[in-house]
Order: C-alpha cells, then sequence, then structure tokens
C-alpha cells in the first residue's frame, strides 16, 4: 500500500494501520491522509479516480484510535474497489425509493443518512475485526453510546436558559445502540453481562416506538454478500421503517 500522510500527525498510526491491513487485503490506489486543524472535522474517506483521502482531525489523528480509524478507512476504501453493493449504492436514491410520496421531517432525514452509514460501516467492520483486535473498538461503542445517554434531553421545570448545542436525539441514539450491538454479536464480541447491553437498554426505554431490537435484528442479519438488489431492498426497507414508524416501526 503507498500511505503519504500530509499534515501535523505521527506517520506510525497510519503506516501501522497499513502494515496490519495488508496481512489479509490490499489497495490498487494510493492512499493520501489529510491532517485537518479542524477538532470537529469528523474522519471520512474520498475516493477518486487515481487515489483515495482520508480526511481526519489533527485531533483524532494523535488519539489512541488513530490505528483503529486509519484500519476502518482502509476498509471503506478496500469494500469501494471492490464494488461492493453498500459503497456503490446512492444514498439519496434508495431515500428517494424509500419516501416517495411522503413528507418526512429534516431531523429524520438527516437521521436516515446516518442509518444508511451505519450499513456501509458494518460491511467496511467486516473487514476490519478480520484483521485487528475488536478491544478498542468495543470499548469505542460503549464510550460513544454512554456519552449519547449522559446528554440525552431532560425536563427541568422552571428552567429559564436554552442549551447552546443540541442534546442528543433518543430516536437516533436507540438507533445507534441498535448499529453498535448488531456489530458486536454479527462477529461474536460481546458475553451476556457486558455493560453495553444495559446502555442499549436505556437507550430502548428512552424511545420506545424505535424498536431498538428490530433495527438490531436487520443491522446484525445484513447478506455477506449482497448483490445491487438485494442491498437496496434492505437500505430501502430500513430508512423507510425509521422515518415513517407510527409506534411499531421495526417489528
Amino acid at each position: 500500500m503507498d500511505v503519504r500522510v500530509q499534515g501535523p500527525a505521527p506517520t506510525e498510526p497510519f503506516l501501522g494501520a497499513a502494515d496490519l491491513f495488508e496481512t489479509e487485503h490490499d489497495l490498487r490506489l494510493p492512499v493520501r491522509i489529510q491532517v485537518r486543524e479542524n477538532p470537529d472535522e469528523r474522519t471520512w474517506s474520498a475516493h477518486y479516480d487515481d487515489h483515495h483521502t482520508l480526511n481526519i482531525s489533527q485531533q483524532a489523528a494523535t488519539s489512541a484510535m488513530a490505528r483503529e480509524l486509519a484500519l476502518h478507512e482502509y476498509s471503506h476504501m478496500r469494500r469501494y474497489e471492490q464494488s461492493h453493493p453498500s459503497h456503490t449504492q446512492s444514498t439519496a436514491e434508495a431515500l428517494a425509493l424509500a419516501l416517495a410520496g411522503r413528507s418526512v421531517e429534516r431531523r429524520k432525514l438527516a437521521h436516515c443518512h446516518q442509518i444508511a452509514n451505519h450499513m456501509k460501516d458494518i460491511y467496511a467492520d467486516d473487514i476490519t475485526l478480520a484483521v485487528a483486535p475488536a478491544d478498542k473498538l468495543v470499548a469505542f461503542l460503549e464510550s460513544s453510546l454512554a456519552s449519547a445517554l449522559a446528554d440525552r434531553p431532560t425536563e427541568s421545570p422552571g428552567r429559564t436558559w436554552q442549551r447552546l448545542t443540541p442534546a442528543a436525539d433518543p430516536d437516533i441514539t436507540a438507533v445507534n445502540a441498535a448499529f453498535a450491538l448488531a456489530l458486536c454479536e454479527r462477529h461474536d464480541l460481546l458475553d451476556a453481562g457486558h455493560r453495553i447491553y444495559d446502555l442499549a437498554h436505556a437507550a430502548a426505554n428512552d424511545a420506545p416506538e424505535v424498536g431498538l431490537e428490530g433495527f438490531k435484528s436487520r443491522f446484525r442479519s445484513l447478506a455477506r454478500d449482497p448483490d445491487p438488489s438485494q442491498y437496496r431492498k434492505a437500505l430501502v426497507d430500513v430508512t423507510r421503517r425509521y422515518a415513517l414508524h407510527s409506534g411499531h416501526a421495526a417489528d
């Protein structure tokens, strides 16, 4: 793999991730790591005719998760080079099919995009978890879910101030919990008493209409090697059930 780091960050996590990745896979195109100063910049990949770009904040690039984040993004690049349906299917097209003729609030539409990203992540992490230990990923999912639950909106009688930033939305937090459980159970990473189950239970209680168990089942049971039609149907179904649920969306 040809990996080049551009920006103020150590190269070792990215080169180390490449060495680990190459034990099972390879990338045809070179990878350019763009380290950005904005700490709020999320980690994401872009694909071009002659290279891939991994965009990452300086904060993330110098964190203890840098190698794992790089490995995850390399897995997305591999899925793209494989022309895997999860990485070639247009999210906009799937949402148009799922929501045709329906009026959906902007909040839920944004959540549908996140659900589509979860489905891409599952297929990327099928690769990631085949080449790397899962401990840090499980801890990251647990920490992220705990943070979202701690940031959930609460009622405060007589409160006269307003939040400057939005609290975590209970509906998408429940879907995120379903994704975390599905990914971990898909790869047998949890024992029955793991704390993430308690966190997911709390998320489900906060958003009972979402149907966490149903979404978990759908994410976990995604076909390992779907054809484009099969994948499109799965994506359309899960986004439609989230956006248009009436109390039993994912049963």
